[in-house]
Protein backbone atom coordinates (compact mmCIF):
# COMPACT_ATOMS: atom_id res chain seq x y z
CA UNK A 1 0.00 0.00 0.00
CA UNK A 2 1.27 3.46 -0.58
CA UNK A 3 0.09 6.61 0.97
CA UNK A 4 -2.98 8.48 -0.91
CA UNK A 5 -6.17 10.06 0.36
CA UNK A 6 -9.90 8.44 0.81
CA UNK A 7 -12.73 9.95 0.76
CA UNK A 8 -16.34 9.26 2.11
CA UNK A 9 -19.09 10.81 0.07
CA UNK A 10 -22.87 10.58 1.64
CA UNK A 11 -25.58 11.76 -0.39
CA UNK A 12 -29.69 11.46 -0.20
CA UNK A 13 -31.43 9.77 -3.32
CA UNK A 14 -33.76 11.95 -4.91
CA UNK A 15 -37.52 12.02 -3.77
CA UNK A 16 -40.46 10.37 -4.68
CA UNK A 17 -41.31 6.97 -6.01
CA UNK A 18 -38.19 4.95 -7.66
CA UNK A 19 -38.71 4.78 -12.01
CA UNK A 20 -35.75 4.48 -14.30
CA UNK A 21 -35.86 8.15 -14.64
CA UNK A 22 -35.19 8.45 -10.94
CA UNK A 23 -32.78 5.85 -10.94
CA UNK A 24 -30.72 8.03 -13.73
CA UNK A 25 -31.20 11.10 -11.80
CA UNK A 26 -29.31 9.19 -8.75
CA UNK A 27 -26.30 8.14 -10.79
CA UNK A 28 -26.03 11.66 -12.14
CA UNK A 29 -26.13 12.59 -8.61
CA UNK A 30 -23.88 10.02 -7.09
CA UNK A 31 -21.71 10.53 -10.65
CA UNK A 32 -21.65 14.72 -9.45
CA UNK A 33 -21.13 14.05 -6.11
CA UNK A 34 -17.83 11.92 -6.87
CA UNK A 35 -16.38 14.21 -9.76
CA UNK A 36 -16.72 17.33 -6.85
CA UNK A 37 -15.49 15.40 -3.88
CA UNK A 38 -12.16 14.11 -6.83
CA UNK A 39 -11.50 17.87 -7.98
CA UNK A 40 -12.00 19.37 -4.74
CA UNK A 41 -9.94 17.10 -1.98
CA UNK A 42 -7.65 15.08 -4.45
CA UNK A 43 -9.10 11.48 -3.36
CA UNK A 44 -7.65 8.82 -5.34
CA UNK A 45 -10.31 6.64 -3.50
CA UNK A 46 -13.97 7.76 -3.01
CA UNK A 47 -16.63 5.87 -1.62
CA UNK A 48 -20.38 6.16 -1.53
CA UNK A 49 -23.31 4.92 0.35
CA UNK A 50 -24.84 1.41 -0.16
CA UNK A 51 -27.53 0.96 -2.94
CA UNK A 52 -26.87 5.17 -3.56
CA UNK A 53 -28.70 4.15 -7.47
CA UNK A 54 -32.14 3.72 -5.66
CA UNK A 55 -32.00 4.09 -2.06
CA UNK A 56 -31.89 1.04 0.34
CA UNK A 57 -35.49 0.62 0.48
CA UNK A 58 -36.65 0.91 -3.07
CA UNK A 59 -40.49 0.37 -2.21
CA UNK A 60 -40.81 -1.55 -5.16
CA UNK A 61 -42.15 -5.37 -5.53
CA UNK A 62 -38.76 -7.56 -6.20
CA UNK A 63 -39.45 -8.03 -9.85
CA UNK A 64 -39.86 -4.83 -10.88
CA UNK A 65 -36.70 -3.46 -8.98
CA UNK A 66 -35.15 -5.98 -10.99
CA UNK A 67 -36.52 -4.98 -13.81
CA UNK A 68 -34.80 -1.45 -13.36
CA UNK A 69 -31.54 -2.42 -12.46
CA UNK A 70 -28.78 -4.22 -14.31
CA UNK A 71 -26.31 -6.77 -14.13
CA UNK A 72 -22.27 -5.74 -13.56
CA UNK A 73 -20.82 -3.85 -15.67
CA UNK A 74 -24.17 -2.09 -17.00
CA UNK A 75 -26.08 0.62 -16.81
CA UNK A 76 -25.94 1.47 -13.02
CA UNK A 77 -21.78 1.36 -13.44
CA UNK A 78 -21.86 3.07 -16.81
CA UNK A 79 -21.59 6.78 -15.30
CA UNK A 80 -19.68 5.93 -11.99
CA UNK A 81 -17.05 4.15 -14.59
CA UNK A 82 -17.16 7.71 -16.63
CA UNK A 83 -16.37 9.70 -13.73
CA UNK A 84 -13.92 7.23 -12.40
CA UNK A 85 -12.25 6.94 -15.89
CA UNK A 86 -12.37 10.88 -16.48
CA UNK A 87 -10.59 11.69 -13.30
CA UNK A 88 -7.99 8.44 -12.69
CA UNK A 89 -9.55 7.98 -9.61
CA UNK A 90 -10.79 4.52 -7.47
CA UNK A 91 -14.78 4.58 -6.74
CA UNK A 92 -16.38 2.37 -4.67
CA UNK A 93 -20.58 2.40 -4.56
CA UNK A 94 -23.29 0.37 -3.40
CA UNK A 95 -26.27 -0.88 -6.34
CA UNK A 96 -29.02 -3.55 -6.44
CA UNK A 97 -27.33 -5.89 -9.21
CA UNK A 98 -29.92 -8.09 -11.62
CA UNK A 99 -29.12 -11.77 -10.83
CA UNK A 100 -29.72 -14.48 -13.72
CA UNK A 101 -33.57 -14.27 -12.98
CA UNK A 102 -36.64 -12.20 -11.81
CA UNK A 103 -36.40 -13.84 -8.11
CA UNK A 104 -32.09 -13.15 -7.34
CA UNK A 105 -31.11 -9.79 -6.83
CA UNK A 106 -27.93 -8.60 -5.20
CA UNK A 107 -26.74 -6.01 -2.97
CA UNK A 108 -23.26 -5.35 -4.36
CA UNK A 109 -21.03 -3.31 -3.94
CA UNK A 110 -18.71 -2.12 -6.75
CA UNK A 111 -14.68 -1.01 -6.83
CA UNK A 112 -13.86 0.88 -10.22
CA UNK A 113 -10.52 1.48 -11.29
CA UNK A 114 -8.85 4.65 -12.32
CA UNK A 115 -9.48 3.77 -16.37
CA UNK A 116 -12.97 3.28 -15.38
CA UNK A 117 -13.13 -0.50 -15.50
CA UNK A 118 -14.41 -2.94 -12.86
CA UNK A 119 -11.92 -4.02 -10.67
CA UNK A 120 -14.28 -6.38 -8.22
CA UNK A 121 -17.80 -6.57 -7.27
CA UNK A 122 -19.18 -7.82 -3.87
CA UNK A 123 -22.35 -9.12 -3.14
CA UNK A 124 -23.35 -8.66 0.57
CA UNK A 125 -23.32 -11.87 2.34
CA UNK A 126 -25.41 -10.77 5.60
CA UNK A 127 -28.38 -8.64 4.09
CA UNK A 128 -30.20 -6.73 6.80
CA UNK A 129 -33.91 -8.55 8.37
CA UNK A 130 -36.15 -6.53 5.99
CA UNK A 131 -34.21 -7.49 3.00
CA UNK A 132 -33.21 -10.60 3.20
CA UNK A 133 -35.39 -13.12 0.68
CA UNK A 134 -35.10 -16.04 3.21
CA UNK A 135 -37.17 -13.20 5.53
CA UNK A 136 -39.61 -12.28 3.25
CA UNK A 137 -37.33 -9.20 1.64
CA UNK A 138 -36.04 -8.72 -1.78
CA UNK A 139 -31.92 -9.57 -1.51
CA UNK A 140 -30.45 -12.77 -1.91
CA UNK A 141 -27.40 -13.42 0.01
CA UNK A 142 -23.71 -13.61 -1.54
CA UNK A 143 -21.05 -15.95 -0.85
CA UNK A 144 -17.42 -14.63 -1.41
CA UNK A 145 -15.30 -12.37 -0.26
CA UNK A 146 -13.67 -9.71 -2.69
CA UNK A 147 -10.44 -8.49 -1.91
CA UNK A 148 -8.40 -6.63 -5.21
CA UNK A 149 -5.09 -5.55 -5.69
CA UNK A 150 -5.00 -1.98 -6.78
CA UNK A 151 -2.04 0.57 -7.52
CA UNK A 152 -3.11 2.33 -3.84
CA UNK A 153 -3.02 -1.09 -2.19
CA UNK A 154 -5.23 -4.07 -1.62
CA UNK A 155 -8.55 -2.96 -1.10
CA UNK A 156 -12.13 -5.30 0.27
CA UNK A 157 -15.72 -4.62 0.81
CA UNK A 158 -18.08 -4.99 2.82
CA UNK A 159 -22.06 -3.39 3.19
CA UNK A 160 -23.96 -1.83 6.27
CA UNK A 161 -24.70 -4.91 8.27
CA UNK A 162 -21.90 -6.81 7.26
CA UNK A 163 -20.02 -4.85 9.86
CA UNK A 164 -21.54 -6.90 12.53
CA UNK A 165 -19.76 -10.12 11.22
CA UNK A 166 -16.22 -10.09 12.36
CA UNK A 167 -15.84 -13.39 10.36
CA UNK A 168 -16.35 -11.28 7.27
CA UNK A 169 -13.75 -8.88 7.86
CA UNK A 170 -11.15 -11.66 9.24
CA UNK A 171 -10.96 -13.08 6.20
CA UNK A 172 -10.46 -10.48 4.04
CA UNK A 173 -7.55 -9.38 5.93
CA UNK A 174 -6.20 -12.89 6.19
CA UNK A 175 -6.12 -12.59 2.32
CA UNK A 176 -4.11 -8.76 2.77
CA UNK A 177 -6.67 -6.60 2.84
CA UNK A 178 -5.33 -3.03 4.01
CA UNK A 179 -7.95 -0.91 3.11
CA UNK A 180 -11.72 -2.36 3.22
CA UNK A 181 -14.87 -0.05 2.19
CA UNK A 182 -17.99 0.10 3.95
CA UNK A 183 -21.16 1.47 2.15
CA UNK A 184 -23.74 1.51 3.97
CA UNK A 185 -27.34 2.66 4.88
CA UNK A 186 -27.71 1.63 8.05
CA UNK A 187 -30.92 1.72 10.06
CA UNK A 188 -29.77 1.87 13.86
CA UNK A 189 -28.01 4.14 15.99
CA UNK A 190 -24.60 5.95 15.38
CA UNK A 191 -23.07 4.49 18.61
CA UNK A 192 -23.47 1.06 16.57
CA UNK A 193 -22.21 2.66 13.52
CA UNK A 194 -19.38 3.85 14.72
CA UNK A 195 -18.74 0.90 17.35
CA UNK A 196 -19.13 -1.62 14.37
CA UNK A 197 -16.56 0.55 12.20
CA UNK A 198 -14.05 0.78 14.79
CA UNK A 199 -13.98 -2.82 15.77
CA UNK A 200 -13.63 -4.10 12.59
CA UNK A 201 -10.37 -1.73 11.45
CA UNK A 202 -8.78 -2.48 14.91
CA UNK A 203 -10.17 -6.54 15.17
CA UNK A 204 -7.95 -6.38 11.87
CA UNK A 205 -5.61 -3.46 11.56
CA UNK A 206 -6.93 -2.08 8.53
CA UNK A 207 -8.15 1.31 7.20
CA UNK A 208 -12.13 1.25 6.83
CA UNK A 209 -13.40 4.15 5.15
CA UNK A 210 -17.40 3.83 5.30
CA UNK A 211 -19.91 6.13 3.61
CA UNK A 212 -23.54 5.96 5.20
CA UNK A 213 -26.62 7.20 3.52
CA UNK A 214 -28.24 10.50 4.68
CA UNK A 215 -32.22 11.80 3.72
CA UNK A 216 -34.66 9.57 3.41
CA UNK A 217 -35.28 6.86 -0.12
CA UNK A 218 -38.24 5.87 -1.53
CA UNK A 219 -39.33 3.53 0.95
CA UNK A 220 -39.72 6.84 3.52
CA UNK A 221 -36.69 5.44 5.53
CA UNK A 222 -34.25 8.04 7.14
CA UNK A 223 -31.18 7.86 7.46
CA UNK A 224 -28.25 9.57 9.50
CA UNK A 225 -24.83 9.93 7.91
CA UNK A 226 -21.99 10.13 9.94
CA UNK A 227 -19.95 8.87 7.43
CA UNK A 228 -16.00 7.76 9.01
CA UNK A 229 -12.46 7.21 7.70
CA UNK A 230 -11.29 4.86 10.83
CA UNK A 231 -7.03 4.04 11.29
CA UNK A 232 -6.12 0.57 12.26
CA UNK A 233 -5.42 1.01 15.78
CA UNK A 234 -9.89 2.34 15.66
CA UNK A 235 -8.52 6.18 15.61
CA UNK A 236 -11.82 7.90 13.98
CA UNK A 237 -9.64 10.75 11.49
CA UNK A 238 -12.68 11.63 9.65
CA UNK A 239 -16.41 11.96 10.65
CA UNK A 240 -19.34 13.68 8.57
CA UNK A 241 -22.29 15.32 10.25
CA UNK A 242 -26.05 14.58 8.68
CA UNK A 243 -25.99 16.84 5.76
CA UNK A 244 -24.93 16.06 1.97
CA UNK A 245 -21.38 15.98 2.42
CA UNK A 246 -17.70 14.18 2.06
CA UNK A 247 -14.76 13.81 4.20
CA UNK A 248 -11.26 12.92 3.57
CA UNK A 249 -7.97 11.17 5.49
CA UNK A 250 -4.44 10.58 4.23
CA UNK A 251 -4.51 7.14 5.00
CA UNK A 252 -0.63 6.11 5.38
CA UNK A 253 1.03 2.86 5.73
CA UNK A 254 4.39 4.25 7.45
CA UNK A 255 2.39 5.93 10.14
CA UNK A 256 -0.98 3.49 10.52
CA UNK A 257 0.62 1.39 13.33
CA UNK A 258 3.26 3.60 14.38
CA UNK A 259 1.92 3.89 17.83
CA UNK A 260 -0.17 1.99 20.60
CA UNK A 261 -2.99 4.53 20.86
CA UNK A 262 -3.57 8.08 18.61
CA UNK A 263 -0.69 10.24 18.96
CA UNK A 264 1.13 8.20 22.07
CA UNK A 265 5.14 7.95 22.34
CA UNK A 266 4.61 4.34 22.95
CA UNK A 267 4.91 2.09 20.07
CA UNK A 268 2.46 -0.23 18.90
CA UNK A 269 3.61 -3.94 20.33
CA UNK A 270 0.91 -6.47 18.80
CA UNK A 271 -0.83 -8.04 15.42
CA UNK A 272 -4.34 -9.26 15.78
CA UNK A 273 -3.43 -11.05 13.13
CA UNK A 274 0.24 -12.57 14.02
CA UNK A 275 -0.82 -13.59 17.11
CA UNK A 276 -3.86 -15.35 16.63
CA UNK A 277 -4.29 -18.88 18.32
CA UNK A 278 -4.59 -20.96 15.72
CA UNK A 279 -4.55 -24.27 17.58
CA UNK A 280 -7.56 -23.11 19.23
CA UNK A 281 -9.81 -22.05 16.09
CA UNK A 282 -8.44 -25.63 14.50
CA UNK A 283 -9.48 -27.37 18.36
CA UNK A 284 -13.00 -25.43 17.94
CA UNK A 285 -13.95 -25.53 14.47
CA UNK A 286 -16.84 -26.82 14.82
CA UNK A 287 -18.06 -24.91 17.15
CA UNK A 288 -17.17 -21.72 14.64
CA UNK A 289 -18.70 -23.24 11.67
CA UNK A 290 -21.56 -24.86 13.60
CA UNK A 291 -25.17 -22.82 14.00
CA UNK A 292 -26.15 -21.46 16.49
CA UNK A 293 -28.12 -18.15 17.94
CA UNK A 294 -27.95 -15.93 20.06
CA UNK A 295 -28.60 -16.93 24.21
CA UNK A 296 -31.51 -14.23 24.23
CA UNK A 297 -34.57 -14.26 22.38
CA UNK A 298 -35.37 -11.19 20.33
CA UNK A 299 -38.25 -9.94 18.29
CA UNK A 300 -42.07 -10.59 18.83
Amino acid sequence: MRAFTAAAVQFAPVPGALTVKSLQANLDKAASWTRRCAEASGAELIVLPESCSTGFTPGLPAAQLWELVSGIPGPVTEPLQEVARDLGVHVCFGTYERGPSPDILYNAAVLLGPQGDVLGTYRKTHPFGSEDVRRGGWVTPGSQVCVVDTALGRIGMAVCFDGDFPELWRIQAVQGAEVICRPSALLRSADIWELTTRARAYDNHVYVVAANAVGADPGGTLYFGNSLIVTPIAEVVARAATQESWVTARLDPETAMASLTPGSSVPQSFDHLAERNLDLYENHADDLLGKGRAAFRYGP
